[in-house]
C-alpha cells in the first residue's frame, strides 16, 4: 500500500510547486504584457536585496554581498527591435525567394552546357 503511495505523494507535491509557481509569475505580472514584466522586475530589485539581508541576520551570517550591476535593458525595445526584424524578413522572403530560384537555375544551366 505504501509502495503505491509515495509516487502519488510525489506527483502531487511537483503539481503543487509548479502550480503555485505558475500562480504567482500569473499574479505578479510576468506572464501579462512587456509594460507588466517591467514592473514586475522593477518590484522584484527592489524587494530581493533587503529580504537577502534579513535572512542572512535571521541565520548569523555576516558576508556582504555584490552590488546588483546595473543592466540597462528594456524588454519593451527588446520585443519591439524582434517584432521588427521577424515582419522585415517576411516581407523580403518573396524578392529573396525568387533570387534564390534564379541563382540555383543559373547554376545548374551552367553544369549542363
Amino acid at each position: 500500500m505504501a509502495a503505491r503511495l509515495l509516487p502519488l505523494v510525489k506527483l502531487a507535491t511537483k503539481v503543487t510547486i509548479a502550480g503555485g509557481a505558475l500562480y504567482i509569475a500569473c499574479d505578479s505580472g510576468l506572464l501579462g504584457s512587456s509594460e507588466q514584466g517591467s514592473e514586475a522586475l522593477g518590484k522584484a530589485k527592489a524587494a530581493i536585496p533587503p529580504a537577502i539581508e534579513e535572512w542572512m541576520k535571521y541565520f548569523g551570517l555576516e558576508t556582504q554581498l555584490p552590488t546588483i550591476p546595473k543592466v540597462e535593458f528594456s524588454p519593451v525595445q527588446a520585443w519591439n527591435s524582434g517584432v521588427r526584424q521577424s515582419i522585415s524578413s517576411l516581407s523580403e522572403a518573396p524578392t529573396n525567394a525568387t533570387k534564390y530560384t534564379n541563382q540555383g537555375l543559373q547554376y545548374l544551366k551552367d553544369l549542363t552546357k
